[in-house]
């Protein structure tokens, strides 16, 4: 994968606080207007024009930009696998990094880097926009500023926040627990299972009790994914054949079960045993809720009990686009067995454990 790499330093000309570095993408947030009026992206060189208020934050900005950015609706885990390069190559010279990056796919990326980057000690920061930054009322502005911000803040020597997030809409959320909720408004992301690491307004306030605590490891990176996984969503009506024709997918190693409420499900004999087959087949099948809030609790009703019996694995809380990812990842990287050791498990704060 090709890129563009410039470097913009908006401290001169006295030395810099902190050196961030900036990865782009793609998405709305860095469009601007051709002479015909049509969105292509801008020009990062020119960053000063849009952003005069990046003077102020004193830093030395690296940009890496794709050389064709990705509208995040095509995002792929090889895009996962490139931004997660560029930061392990980048990350002794650099303070933190932002990723600039469309909203539709933002917290699948930003839940796959979060397993990707193990004994993280430094601030990854996602953020976007729903309207391009050339428009009058965009969020743009606001939330670039304040992601440089955060990932080049320190205390007492150290990054606030040395882990994976997503800042939009003045909150700050761990990558691996947000979801997209918004199309239309600007607070376009939520995280109804754990607490916001930060809220911006006058100053930015810290959960300091919320953000994980740096690794005492050095950096590591896993990289490999397996796609063979696959998503099923309960509805009523669901037909027996549908369920059937998912589980028959060629190559097939894990589901993630979409349920209802605390992760219950038909107790019919047609859903229940092509579960118990291919799980007995070697398929890895996680609960995970339908609801945004909340988590499942296999066997609290005899609607789940039966899958606990048959063998699936509870998701806890975790959102659907955290199980999709650290189950491709973990596949990828170990296999299927240490894959089903280590989907309950906690790896980045991405599930309450009880």
């Amino acid at each position: 994968m090709n890129y563009k790499k410039i470097n913009v330093n908006t401290a001169l000309p006295s030395n810099p606080r902190a050196r961030v570095m900036i990865i782009y993408t793609g998405g709305t947030l860095g469009m601007t207007h051709d002479e015909n009026g049509v969105l292509i992206p801008f020009d990062f060189q020119h960053i000063l024009n849009h952003l005069p208020t990046l003077k102020s934050l004193r830093l030395d900005v690296t940009v890496i930009s794709f050389e064709t950015p990705i509208d995040s609706s095509n995002i792929q885990p090889e895009h996962w696998q490139a931004i997660g390069q560029i930061i392990f190559d980048n990350y002794s010279e650099q303070d933190g990094f932002v990723v600039l990056h469309g909203t539709d796919t933002m917290a699948f990326t930003s839940s796959a880097l979060s397993f990707m980057l193990r004994g993280l000690t430094k601030p990854v920061i996602f953020t976007g926009a729903q309207l391009p930054i050339v428009e009058p009322r965009s969020d743009a502005r606001e939330n670039l500023i304040t992601a440089l911000e955060i990932a080049s803040d320190t205390l007492n020597g150290k990054p606030r926040v040395p882990e994976v997030c997503i800042y939009f809409d003045y909150e700050l959320i761990r990558g691996c627990r947000a979801k997209k909720v918004e199309s239309m408004h600007f607070d376009a992301f939520q995280s109804e299972n754990y607490p916001v690491l930060a809220k911006a307004g006058v100053k930015i306030d810290y959960e300091v009790d919320a953000i994980s605590t740096a690794a005492t490891k050095p950096l590591e990176l896993w990289s490999r994914f397996d796609t063979n996984v696959s998503l099923l969503k309960l509805f009523p009506g669901i037909r027996a054949e549908t369920v059937q024709s998912i589980l028959d997918t060629p190559g097939l190693k894990a589901l993630v079960l979409e349920t209802y409420g605390s992760g219950n499900a038909p107790n019919a004999e047609w859903f229940l045993e092509p579960l118990a087959t291919a799980i007995k087949n070697g398929i890895l099948v996680v609960n995970i809720s339908q609801c945004p809030g909340g988590m499942v609790m296999q066997g609290k009703y005899e609607t789940s009990k039966a899958l606990s019996d048959i063998g699936v694995i509870s998701g806890a809380d975790m959102t659907t686009e955290a199980a999709v990812t650290k189950l491709m990842l973990l596949l990828g990287q170990f296999g299927a067995d240490r894959a089903k050791e280590l989907i309950s498990q906690s790896l980045s704060g991405e599930l309450t454990l009880t």
